[in-house]
């Protein structure tokens, strides 16, 4: 079996913290195992299922903070701009439409989505450049398009996982939706890369605990782990609402939809436990980070980023990238928040010891959805947009 974890020179970011890391490589031992001794256990769980995904035929979703993107991203006639989350197209479809001649590169690690990246190229002759990979790939695949360092005029980097991801019950990414534990954003192309019933059979309640904490934010880290090492000494655990009711039943029936979203709505107590195994599954840590890097390496001066966030832990890395700051150089827990300082910390950058040298921002806060927006698109209630200019 082959495992597709980037390697990355940054030994901080392979170690978001020692105990995940070692989980990682204690369920690539596993697994590995498991096919050579032609086990049937847990870590060879029949994935036909998973492999047969049918395109997403719904119509895209509204795209997230479209008009603040449109604003910042401020692309003018005959510009290459790079969409690095090409998704379901929304984004791209309107920088199309509302500015003549601008040619957009299309990047996605999901094949699905790249399908349709395909037939909006079609559209659009000439105009949309499809490029399957991900983050970590990006810089290589540029290269191969025969693109220079230094020469796109605008960059969108729209992370987390897709609308069009979430709707399909067979990608296993939503808990509301039974379907096979899957999660990978790119099983088709690595069909052997380990997916979340892998994880959840596999490592046991030490190293579960530890991704449901640094991935999840999850509290009650321990008492869902030690749940799901519970019931799958009973039956292995294949589907997705499998696996919620398995966390729901580690908490009283009152208690299972007591947690708030941000639109004060009730949230299963499952929704941090299904982030921090996505996350953990398609190593999204580590692959923003490559992608910030690639974003930085392609903008020309003066080009311009956009970066959407949907959760702390996207947000508190970018942050922290764009005022300029190493990350090699921080603890092995460079996520987490730190403890209050004296003073309002300024992500901008205004305090001469955290000026980036690379990045100036269009705006000194960060920039969220109107309400009308919220309203309208409610998956989008979480998300953070920072805009910056290229030095």
């Amino acid at each position: 079996m082959i495992f597709h974890m980037p390697m990355h020179s940054n030994p901080v970011l392979q170690r978001t913290s020692l105990a995940v890391w070692r989980a990682w490589r204690t369920l690539k031992l596993r697994l590995h195992s498991s096919v050579a001794g032609a086990s049937s256990g847990p870590g060879s769980l029949d994935r036909s299922e998973e492999l047969s995904v049918a395109p997403n035929k719904n119509p895209p979703h509204t795209p997230v903070m479209l008009k603040e993107v449109l604003h910042y991203l401020d692309v003018q006639p005959a510009q290459v701009v790079l969409d690095m989350t090409f998704g379901g197209g929304g984004h791209t479809g309107a920088i199309l439409n509302a500015v003549p001649e601008a040619t957009v590169l299309a990047l996605d690690r999901d094949p699905t989505a790249i399908s349709l990246a395909q037939q909006l190229a079609k559209e659009h002759s000439g105009r949309v450049k499809p490029l399957l990979g991900r983050f970590s790939e990006l810089e290589t695949l540029l290269s191969g398009m025969d693109i220079k360092p230094g020469s796109i005029d605008a960059v969108l980097l729209d992370a987390g996982c897709s609308s069009m991801q979430m709707d399909q019950a067979e990608r296993g990414f939503a808990l509301s939706k039974d379907g096979p534990l899957d999660m990978r954003m790119d099983g088709e192309r690595y069909p052997d890369m380990p997916c979340a019933a892998d994880v959840v059979n596999t490592l046991d309640q030490q190293a579960l605990a530890s991704i449901l904490t640094a991935y999840g934010e999850e509290r009650h880290a321990r008492k869902i782990a030690s749940a799901i090492v519970e019931a799958r000494r009973v039956n292995p655990i294949t589907r997705t609402q499998q696996l919620a009711s398995v966390v729901a039943g580690s908490f009283p029936p009152a208690v299972i939809y007591a947690r708030k979203d941000r639109l004060h709505r009730p949230a299963h107590v499952a929704t941090k436990t299904f982030q921090a195994l996505r996350i953990f599954v398609n190593d999204e840590l580590n692959e923003l980070h490559s992608g910030l890097c690639a974003a930085r390496s392609a903008l020309k001066p003066g080009g311009r980023l956009c970066v959407i966030t949907f959760h702390s832990l996207e947000d508190r890395l970018v942050k922290r990238f764009l005022k300029g700051e190493d990350l090699s150089n921080l603890d092995q827990y460079h996520f987490i928040p730190r403890k209050q300082s004296t003073r309002k910390e300024k992500w901008a950058g205004e305090e001469k010891h955290v000026r980036s040298s690379y990045w100036i921002p269009l705006e000194k806060k960060v920039i969220t959805p109107e309400k009308d927006d919220v309203q309208e698109n409610a998956r989008g209630r979480s998300a953070k947009l920072r805009a910056v200019l290229r030095r």
